[in-house]
């Protein structure tokens, strides 16, 4: 169960930080059905795709946002924001 809410709990900080779903959907170029679909139909699991491109707009880790793919909370980051955090 803590997997499943630390994985929604980054989807939810991601969206948040754009401002609402509908925003971050136009910021990676994408209807925002789709992000409402990895809210409701995938218990906010990011496609492995999405991961760094959401990091990269909205500075939520890949670890917060799929800590079943990254483990570590640097996972997935570039060197040097993994050696600041």
């Amino acid at each position: 169960m803590y997997l499943l809410e630390t994985i929604m709990n980054g989807l939810e900080k991601a969206i948040k930080k754009a401002g609402n779903a509908s925003n971050l959907a136009a910021l990676l170029g994408i209807k925002p059905m789709s992000v409402s679909r990895w809210k409701t139909r995938y218990n906010g699991a990011v496609p492995p795709g999405r991961v760094l491109p959401i990091f990269k707009i909205t500075g939520i880790t890949p670890h917060e946002l799929r800590p079943d793919i990254y483990p570590n909370p640097t996972d997935g980051l570039p060197s040097q924001e993994a050696s600041a955090k």
